[in-house]
């Protein structure tokens, strides 16, 4: 459980530990899809811990109901809201937990990308935003952002162009990135979804893993988070930082 959340008194969460060694690690904040913190969530935090991060998977759902979840989207989508209070705590946990070195990275999937992309000038030393919309006004909200290390589906049709726009944007702003986008990738390409009979309609919809893409991707946010989370004194002479 973590603290001093804004939606709720204590969010639910998933912590991941790296299983050799007694730290402390850095820690990463891993922010779930729509579909909320499912197994899938976990695995990829678990995957983190195994890297040798502290993750830390925050349950952005912990209020409950669709009011919760119709909040949720709204502050994603204005930049403004009480999830972005909910994040906030999640990072000060993983901060100051026992184990952390007290750099912390966020990483993101879809929602929760939108979210990780949009938390990169809110205390963070690494943002990963994987499929994450952009905001109208993304010039403005990333000004002064950590480094960036952003995925994207060629095959994405609701996010045609967004890794170009991202790519200019960081550039512009002389902020240190790693942006690409995977042709042969659609949405959700890193998240392997438990959707029973209907993963033939994902599949057709665009939205499946796809393996290539994915294991390129995620050797793209460990390079990039062993420059920026491991080394904090690289993370302090990087542009933008």
């Amino acid at each position: 459980m973590i603290p001093g959340a804004t939606t709720v008194p204590s969010l639910k969460a998933h912590l991941a530990v790296p299983p050799v060694g007694d730290g402390p690690w850095p820690a990463v904040v891993v922010l779930h899809e729509a579909f909320g913190l499912t197994d899938d969530t976990r695995q990829q935090a678990d995957r983190l811990a195994a890297a040798g991060y502290l993750a830390v998977a925050p349950d952005l759902f912990s209020a409950g109901g669709i009011r919760c979840l119709r909040a949720t989207f709204s502050a994603m989508a204005s930049g403004h809201g009480p999830a972005f209070g909910d994040i906030e705590a999640a990072r000060l946990f993983a901060a100051g937990h026992p184990q952390s070195t007290g750099v912390v990275g966020v990483l993101g999937f879809c929602m929760g990308g939108g979210f990780a992309l949009m938390a990169a000038t809110r205390g963070f030393d690494a943002a990963a935003p994987n499929y994450g919309l952009l905001p109208k006004n993304a010039e403005e909200i990333l000004r002064g952002a950590c480094p960036i290390v952003g995925s994207y589906g060629g095959r994405d049709r609701g996010l045609r162009g967004a890794a170009q726009r991202l790519e200019t944007i960081l550039t512009d702003a002389d902020i240190d990135h790693d942006v690409r986008e995977y042709p042969d990738a659609g949405h959700s390409f890193l998240n392997r979804h438990n959707s029973g009979p209907l993963a033939v309609l994902e599949k057709v919809g665009g939205f499946s893993y796809h393996q290539p893409s994915a294991e390129d991707a995620w050797g793209r946010i460990l390079r990039f988070f062993h420059t920026h989370l491991q080394d904090p004194a690289a993370t302090a002479a990087t542009p933008g930082s």
